[in-house]
């Protein structure tokens, strides 16, 4: 044999060309000294076409030997576009496309050896469907054939049907336990599937000791998945995410838990778009050989981890039916896990919770809907849904800034959803927060840009903006507050007509120094209402002569005479107290 024979390159090997072959255009010789491969002259066929004997075929006449088996090759990374190959001890290549004579005779004839044969060469010219076609007759002409069977599944590979060309691997390895081509299409099959062990078995019964390449993989992506369960356990998401997706790459591209790891650690990162549209890319295996439903993934079942998952993600997005049904498929399919179990609890009773909450605001009872929600916020805290339909339940009650908490709570999780946005806008709008409702229109533009009923509303918040920053300007010069000190100064300024409060304050403390600006605002917000400031420090004797004892203290008086008083209230509470003093 030739130093050029016995050189072949990597690529050849990979393709599992055999030992003899070479790729054409390449020449050998052999001891006639008569070259086997042609490549040149509009006589002699193109480069490539071998024939056993050392003659040249004629087109559309390949001669085959009696004894001889096509086996389809298994592709540079055995997924399926491989070769195809001669069984026995001459592995030549045969021509890379099918003659449309030889197509017809296979489809016509009844022997299984000439139909695969056809789809063999169907298969190497890239036409699928056809090849599949072929290789289906064949098997339903000899259904005990191991190598019909195989390359059937590397058609079905190639088709993208995955779980189907598993199957025909495990039909082919019964009827031949030995058969390493099937062990080792199965080995890649079950490495795209995530199945370690099962990937790693299979390869170790094909008998392929010299490449390590898929060992390599496969040690790689138990290492990936090890971390992921790490991380997973702790909590570190990011690094969740990293994992997976470093999992993905090793050649795990088809395995539904691992994309769906991917999802859930979007979900829990709170980036709801992303886990949303990775949920729609999770794998589909219906129909997959029982060794993977039975693999354990980060201790479940393996098939009840994606519905376990996508569970979390409909109830994040507010399809609770959706959320219900996913959370009791996979406690069907593993019953016992506390994981499950404790997730199926979960979203039942948030959307029980939603679902009461809904009746009764319905029925306009919100306080009770508000409780309601609630509820379901003590069974899951990020979800933005719930936080969004209390917020309206505050609204509806006049409670504007526990409507803005809310919102904006339901915004951290879910950034851009615009009925949050809506309602917080509203709900700022009540409290005169025109800057904050400047700011949520202008993103209610960016994603509703062409709503006509959205641009006015920026417009119209831009214009009572700007009107009060110039009445802000003024109380800066003492326009709107009234600082008093004598004593008989403020006995006037109370007797005057209509509704004045008094702030006490002391300027050395942090609350009153945190408070001054809001009453500012205040004083823009409600301009038919007199407010005073009153430093305790400065003027003892309107403090003992009011009995002040703690600061910030409030009193509201209307015609001179004393209606309410506050210590230390919070914002809202001031609010709604000063508010209902000037409707009085």
């Amino acid at each position: 044999m030739s130093n050029t024979l016995q050189q072949q390159s990597p690529e050849s090997k990979r393709l599992d060309l055999g030992s003899n072959a070479r790729r054409p255009c390449h020449r050998r010789s052999v001891s006639a000294g008569a070259p086997l491969i042609y490549s040149g002259g509009a006589t002699l066929l193109p480069s490539g076409n071998i024939c056993p004997s050392g003659k040249i075929l004629k087109p559309g006449l390949p001669s085959r030997g009696p004894n001889r088996t096509d086996v389809l090759g298994s592709g540079t990374v055995n997924y399926g576009r491989g070769s195809i190959v001669r069984g026995g001890s001459g592995n030549i290549p045969v021509p890379a496309a099918a003659p449309p004579l030889t197509v017809k005779r296979a489809m016509s004839g009844s022997d299984p050896e000439e139909v695969k044969r056809a789809g063999n060469e169907l298969y190497r010219g890239g036409n699928f469907v056809e090849a599949l076609a072929m290789y289906d007759r064949a098997v339903a002409i000899s259904p005990g054939n191991a190598a019909c069977r195989s390359n059937r599944a590397a058609a079905l590979t190639a088709l993208g049907r995955l779980a189907e060309a598993a199957r025909e691997c495990l039909e082919a390895v019964k009827l031949n336990p030995a058969y390493a081509r099937a062990h080792k299409r199965l080995a890649s099959l079950y490495l795209r599937f995530g199945q370690v062990e099962n990937s790693r078995r299979h390869l170790c019964l094909s008998g392929n000791q010299e490449d390590q390449s898929e060992e390599q993989k496969l040690v790689l992506l138990e290492k990936h998945l090890n971390r992921c369960a790490d991380a997973r356990k702790f909590g570190d998401w990011k690094r969740v995410l990293r994992e997976s997706e470093a999992a993905i790459a090793v050649g795990a591209d088809f395995s539904p838990q691992i994309v769906a790891c991917k999802v859930e650690a979007y979900l829990k990162l709170h980036q709801l778009e992303d886990a949303d549209s990775s949920l729609l890319n999770v794998p589909k295996l219906e129909g997959c050989p029982p060794a993977c439903s039975q693999t354990k993934f980060f201790g479940m079942v393996g098939e009840a981890y994606v519905p376990f998952v996508c569970a979390q993600v409909e109830m994040a997005l507010g399809r609770f039916e959706n959320a219900v049904a996913a959370a009791e498929k996979a406690s069907m399919l593993d019953y016992g896990n506390v994981e499950v179990g404790r997730i199926v609890n979960v979203v039942k009773m948030v959307a029980r919770a939603r679902s009461r909450g809904n009746e009764l605001f319905s029925s306009g009872m919100f306080s009770e809907a508000c409780s309601a929600y609630g509820e379901g916020l003590k069974y899951d805290n990020s979800n933005h849904v719930l936080y969004c339909n209390r917020a309206i339940c505050w609204s509806k009650l006049g409670l504007w800034e526990q409507s803005v908490q809310d919102c904006s709570q339901a915004l951290n999780i879910q950034p851009n959803y615009t009925k949050a946005l809506f309602r917080r806008a509203a709900s700022n709008t009540k409290l005169e927060r025109w800057s904050e409702v400047v700011k949520d229109y202008q993103a209610l533009k960016r994603e509703l840009p062409n709503d006509n009923e959205v641009a006015e509303s920026l417009r119209q918040a831009q214009l009572a903006l700007e009107k009060s920053r110039q009445m802000v300007y003024g109380t800066r010069f003492g326009v709107e507050v009234e600082q008093i000190c004598s004593l008989d100064k403020f006995k006037a300024a109370l007797a005057s007509a209509g509704i004045s409060v008094v702030y006490f304050k002391e300027a050395s403390n942090e609350l009153c120094e945190e408070l001054s600006p809001f009453i500012n605002t205040l004083c823009v917000r409600y301009p038919s209402v007199k407010f005073i400031k009153v430093d305790v420090e400065e003027c003892l004797a309107i403090a003992k002569a009011e009995s002040i004892r703690s600061v910030p203290t409030f009193k509201i008086y209307k015609n001179g005479e004393k209606v309410k008083d506050m210590i230390r209230p919070t914002h809202q509470l001031l609010e709604d107290s000063v508010r209902k003093s000037s409707s009085l």
